[in-house]
């Protein structure tokens, strides 16, 4: 990609807008999971790739697209209660600053840590922050509701065209986060806050920015690529967004995708050549810092700016040659380092505080080929909680169930993304690699017919298997694997010959068959319990957890002093003799092929790094 590929006529202006997006805490390049560097995430990489694309133009925005607080240990310490010091900046908010960050949006994960934190961090960022959709007393206005944060600001300035002549250039940006955030963290915020539509809100503030004389609209859109058509209460309206009158520029996100990218082709309003969305010049760039977005504009003045042309495209901080190996694209920000060099030590002091001892390993290098070790430890943890809540309850005469699903699987998050958790002591680092999210516990009234729905979801993971077929792909990788839920306490097995919505077999609870009227009591996350699932709604929550899941593993793991793995038969595949697929996983599941719950043959490294295993069904 050309450094400059757009070059302006003496009376046009280029302007250069430089994005970032789900930097989820990611400040050094340091994988605190693991505890050893890492090349594939961190702003310090990230901001490297921002002061060069600055540094080729004459005229830059840089902004910042949401989810910067929370995603890994540093930022669950900082998240934390008395985490942040009287008087202490966040030392995200510091180091997005240091990035040269002038302007940024809410996610959905900002939420996360409650209100109050969010509040502090919001009054103490050096630079606007704005969301147009999150207020807080709602009418059915939106454009009157008094937000959490300022719906938008006019940032005034001042340009230069291709032949050097100074001109004065209003830029508005406007902010949005998905509605679900009332459902994900419904404990923190309901009763406090209000969330409107995506497009709704932009279709009532987006008049009032141009109206206060914003030249150029720049939509920073917390939400991924869906329909072209809006949607009510949409969670992906980036391409819907794109359609609202006076937006001249998408920033998206969420999703932690790429945009321009090849895989974009054929969904509906994209253009990955022209980095469109909806004929808007658009833009997703990564997760973690893995990427830097750009979008070049040549503006033309005179009645108003107007966009004459735009070309998106992404810059990442590493790449991947054809033996998987992954290959640096650009060295630290020192000052970035600089800025966060106390709290990524804080950070390490944390992580390798002890806890206990493991007495074989765990990992999630087979998680999605069959039943898992670590995925089962965690549901039986949650079932105990749970079961403890409810005593005296008229639910607890209910049987109880766990979901859970493993989060760290490999996928856009890459080779090295996978739990891996060795045999001997344990400490924070290792719950923190067993279960990565700062998530809190509900428990729900379900049916079988519920259930049955819920595990259906789950097996969309896999794609269609023909019988005594030879090494057809099993996982299809459209598919967001963070959702693939088991349930502790159910016996069952996945037809992969069987059409989508029948795949579900032998589904048992205490070897009886459940019944679609059967009634239960299941345990999940509240991201689950959210409406992210069939079954899982939040009129059917009987009872919420105030305290993280990982703290709960934690106690556990000290009050047992060594953890034995739980055995892990629950769920399983229908056989299919003479029939194999192939499985990607992670380099190290090399050294784990005892513990694969499917015989499995390695068939070499694929381009991105991952380990192909040929599985025997």
């Amino acid at each position: 990609m050309p450094n400059d590929p757009l070059r302006p006529l003496a009376a046009q202006v280029h302007l250069r807008l430089i994005a970032t997006t789900d930097i989820h805490a990611h400040l050094w390049p340091w994988d605190y999971f693991a505890d050893r560097p890492t090349d594939t995430a961190g702003l310090a990489r990230t901001a490297a790739l921002i002061a060069a694309a600055r540094g080729e133009v004459a005229n830059a925005l840089v902004v910042d697209n949401g989810d910067v607080l929370q995603g890994n240990p540093l930022g669950d310490l900082y998240g934390a209660p008395g985490g942040l010091a009287p008087g202490e900046r966040h030392p995200v908010i510091a180091a997005l600053a240091t990035a040269g960050i002038e302007v940024s949006t809410l996610g959905n994960h900002e939420f996360n840590y409650g209100l109050d934190l969010l509040g502090r961090v919001l009054a103490d960022a050096p630079y606007p922050v704005v969301c147009a959709n999150v207020v807080h007393a709602p009418t059915r206005d939106p454009a009157t509701d008094a937000t959490l944060a300022q719906p938008f600001v006019i940032l005034d300035r001042q340009v230069t065209d291709g032949a050097g002549r100074a001109h004065r250039l209003r830029i508005g940006v406007i902010g949005f986060v998905p509605p679900q955030i009332l459902a994900w963290d419904r404990a923190a915020l309901t009763g406090r806050v209000a969330v409107h539509d995506i497009v709704a809100a932009a279709a009532a503030r987006v008049p009032q920015l141009r109206a206060a004389g914003a030249d150029l609209v720049v939509a920073l859109a917390h939400t991924g690529f869906g329909p072209a058509a809006p949607q009510p209460g949409m969670e992906n309206a980036a391409t819907a967004l794109a359609g609202v009158p006076g937006i001249d520029v998408i920033v998206a996100g969420h999703t932690h995708r790429t945009f321009p990218a090849p895989d974009a082709a054929g969904q509906p309003g994209l253009d990955p050549v022209a980095g469109t969305a909806g004929g808007r010049p658009a833009v997703m760039p990564g997760f973690w810092g893995s990427h830097v977005g750009v979008v070049d504009l040549l503006l033309s003045p005179g009645g108003g700016w107007r966009i004459e042309a735009a070309q998106s495209h992404l810059r990442p901080i590493f790449t991947v040659e054809a033996t998987g190996a992954i290959v640096p694209a650009v060295g630290d920000h020192p000052g970035v380092l600089a800025v966060s060099r106390a709290a990524h030590e804080a950070t390490l002091r944390s992580i390798r505080r002890p806890i206990g001892a493991l007495s074989a390993p765990l990992t999630s290098y087979f998680a999605l080929a069959g039943d898992d070790p670590a995925v089962r430890l965690v549901a039986a943890v949650q079932r105990a909680r749970m079961a403890h809540l409810l005593e005296g309850r008229p639910e607890a005469e209910l049987p109880m169930l766990s979901a859970a699903g493993p989060f760290k699987t490999g996928g856009r998050g890459g080779p090295g993304f996978f739990t891996d958790v060795p045999a001997g002591p344990l400490s924070m680092k290792h719950a923190a690699d067993l279960y990565i999210y700062p998530n809190t516990l509900c428990a729900l009234r379900v049916t079988g017919a519920d259930l049955r729905d819920w595990l259906e979801h789950a097996a969309r993971l896999y794609l269609p298997v023909r019988p005594g077929g030879r090494d057809q792909p099993l996982i299809d990788p459209t598919f967001p694997s963070f959702t693939f839920d088991t349930i502790d306490g159910l016996t069952y097995r996945f037809d992969l010959a069987a059409p989508p919505g029948a795949r579900v077999t032998a589904l048992a609870h205490r070897g009886k068959p459940v019944a679609p009227a059967d009634r239960f009591m299941i345990v999940c996350n509240n991201y689950r319990a959210g409406g992210s699932l069939p079954g899982a709604r939040p009129d059917r929550i009987v009872i919420e957890d105030a305290e993280p899941v990982r703290d709960l593993l934690i106690r556990h793991i000290q009050q047992v002093g060594t953890l034995v793995p739980p055995a892990a038969d629950g769920w399983g595949f229908v056989p299919m003799p003479g029939t194999t697929v192939t499985f990607d996983t992670g380099p190290a599941a090399a050294g784990h092929l005892s513990a694969a719950p499917l015989p499995s043959e390695v068939m070499g490294t694929t381009p991105a790094g991952f380990l192909r295993l040929r599985l025997a069904l």
